[in-house]
């Protein structure tokens, strides 16, 4: 489509629509940072180093996403064109730079990238809050397609874990499953996760902690999401990223129902899976229930 700017002055451009196919069968929404690039957001003066400095060419993507998320584009039928929407909080600004480091690692461009205008002057150096950025984007999002269920994708070191929670909880039965890239050992931080794998549990959907994106696409090619060969497509481009070394196995929380499950994580058993204080990489963990909700099943 042709866009025009009238004022101040005339510019124009011309934009993509993406109108998801018939065979379509869930919308997968990501975060970005420390879930597709490595980004460091704890690390606040790197963040900033890495998002207004370093180019496209110079940014690391998560080895094994990029097969990843072009399998949950093209669906357990290798053309069902799911719609991928990406969520940040980073600014506008450096849209361009996202936009030529996902084309560069053959991620699927989305269509769509939400970011968000921060606002910056001398007086403000530093972004104006968005606490409600997130939810918000993502709530329109399950209005316009609400006849699909969704998969979310983020992280454990800020807050995806506490906004997926109360998505989850608002929209009973439309989300398929939850990937959070565990990449924190902060102790702060496993409470939020636990209280969403609370949520998820006893919705009878399934969360997975993953600190590789292995965990993430074994879990997805048994739920059905993507087509058969996708965990060795992202272990090959694990090797080709020079991943050699083989990623921890995967630790199950899983009870009968959902209720059970909710009630495993609440008890703590969540908590000694992670086990924050063990050397290494964090854990991959599963929490599901064993008897999954129908409407969960894709």
């Amino acid at each position: 489509m042709e866009l025009t700017l009238e004022s101040p002055q005339t510019v124009r451009a011309e934009g993509r629509v993406y109108i998801p196919p018939p065979q379509a069968r869930f919308v997968v929404i990501s975060d970005i940072d420390d879930t597709i690039m490595r980004t460091g957001v704890a690390n606040k003066l790197g963040m900033l180093w890495r998002l207004f400095v370093a180019d496209a060419q110079s940014r690391v993507a998560f080895p094994g996403v990029a097969a990843l998320y072009r399998a949950l584009h093209a669906g357990p039928s290798g053309g069902d064109g799911n719609p991928m929407l990406y969520v940040s909080r980073a600014p506008w600004g450096i849209y361009d730079m996202l936009d030529e480091f996902f084309r560069l690692h053959g991620i699927p461009v989305g269509p769509v990238l939400f970011l968000r205008e921060w606002g910056l002057s001398w007086r403000h150096p530093l972004p104006r809050k968005a606490t409600d950025h997130k939810e918000e984007l993502i709530g329109h999002m399950l209005e316009l397609y609400d006849d699909l269920p969704f998969v979310l994708i983020g992280d454990s070191g800020q807050h995806d874990p506490e906004v997926y929670r109360k998505i989850v909880d608002a929209h009973p039965g439309r989300v398929l499953a939850v990937y959070i890239r565990n990449v924190s050992r902060d102790r702060r931080r496993i409470a939020e996760i636990e209280a969403l794998a609370v949520a998820v549990a006893a919705s009878g959907s399934g969360l997975v902690l993953a600190a590789d994106s292995l965990a993430m696409a074994r879990h997805a090619e048994g739920l059905g999401l993507v087509e058969a060969g996708t965990v060795a497509a992202a272990a090959g481009e694990r090797r080709e990223q020079g991943e050699r070394a083989a990623p921890e196995g995967t630790r199950d929380l899983r009870e009968a129902t959902p209720e059970r499950t909710a009630g495993a994580v609440d008890r703590g058993e969540l908590r000694d899976l992670l086990d924050p204080g063990a050397p290494g990489a964090p854990a991959n963990v599963v929490v599901e229930p064993e008897a999954r909700a129908p409407s969960h099943r894709p």
